[in-house]
């Protein structure tokens, strides 16, 4: 374990070395912040940090600059969520509060983020296996050709095209329609099949054809593999931070560009705290020099989604961290209100 002295130090570096760029030394840190303690006491609290491999030097440098290591015991330990301002509270709520749908209020989100923290934002639509039933609405586009629309609990709108095997009357629809959402409206998408499974029986043998076809198609759009989709924003904010790259910003554009990586990143939206990952404990080859900031969104007590930000490792945690917790709280409340 670290002494509290020690871990001011280590606050004190990565502090500085976020704000100025520039690798931290002994007498810049007595300078700027009050450690209480002497130069050379520093320089020996320094030695020690560089030694547990907290802190490193580059070749180029007397001053030191924070590793993966004590970036991770930095959030861990000393990082508290830097809280938003009043204005900026206001315009994150006056800027969501113009979406008109879920794409929109998707969109708004990832400008929001990545104007907000400076880094590449990445919000995940709200998944279909955690949401819950809102509405079922059936269309006659012709005598034997049906539309299916299901609307979510988040605003997600899912539209099918149902071939009958043979034609199907108003009225006959109508009545599948009611029946249909009797049972479903408001319940748990995995709860669906086991609801519906015995309603083709309740119809006239020359209906239970079309009736079945309906289910088929509704089952279907609930367990549908790519229904997790992703949006991406601020790509652009990468160039502003070339010099924290080894060698190029390339792996981590390319890494970006592949959805399954971003959604590994992530993580599983059930869990909705926040995560932080560092560095090279990002299993992607491509990403082992940025950190990834995410948590989990909701209308309700449970996530149906993820949302957070790519960027250096050298990054301003405590405000990245308060940026993306307000902005999921918003996106909650739209959702919940929609």
């Amino acid at each position: 374990m670290l002494s509290e002295r020690r871990l001011e130090v280590l606050r004190a570096i990565v502090q500085d070395y976020v704000g100025t760029e520039e690798p931290v030394g002994s007498k810049a840190l007595t300078e700027r912040h009050k450690l209480g303690v002497s130069p050379a006491t520093v320089r020996n609290d320094m030695a020690a940090l560089e030694e547990e491999g907290y802190i490193a030097q580059p070749h180029t440098s007397a001053g030191r600059i924070p590793t993966d290591k004590g970036y991770r015991l930095f959030v861990d330990k000393l990082a508290g969520v830097k809280p938003l301002s009043t204005p900026e509270r206001r315009a994150i709520q006056n800027f969501l509060d113009g979406a008109v749908d879920l794409d929109d209020v998707v969109g708004r989100t990832v400008r929001l983020l990545a104007q907000l923290t400076r880094q590449v934002a990445v919000v995940q639509y709200p998944s279909l296996t955690r949401s819950t039933v809102r509405h079922v609405e059936l269309l006659s586009l012709a005598p034997a050709r049906l539309m299916l629309v299901l609307i979510t609990d988040t605003g997600r709108v899912e539209q099918r095209l149902v071939d009958c095997p043979a034609p199907f009357g108003e009225t006959s629809l109508a009545d599948l329609r009611a029946r249909l959402n009797s049972r479903v409206v408001g319940r748990r998408f995995a709860d669906v099949p086991q609801l519906v499974q015995d309603l083709p029986e309740s119809f006239e043998q020359e209906d239970r054809g079309t009736v079945s076809a309906v289910l088929a198609t509704l089952l279907e759009t609930l367990v549908e593999e790519h229904e997790e989709r992703l949006m991406i924003g601020g790509t652009a904010n990468l160039t502003r931070f070339g010099h924290d790259f080894p060698l190029t910003i390339r792996p981590v554009l390319e890494a970006l560009e592949e959805q399954v990586v971003l959604l590994k990143l992530l993580g599983e939206a059930k869990d909705s705290g926040m995560t932080v990952r560092i560095g090279h404990e990002n299993a992607h080859e491509g990403l082992t020099s940025t950190s990834v900031v995410a948590v989990g969104y909701g209308s309700g007590d449970e996530a149906v989604a993820k949302l957070g930000v790519v960027g250096p490792t050298r990054m301003d945690y405590p405000g990245t961290m308060g940026a993306v917790r307000a902005v999921a709280r918003y996106v909650g409340q739209i959702l919940a209100e929609s």
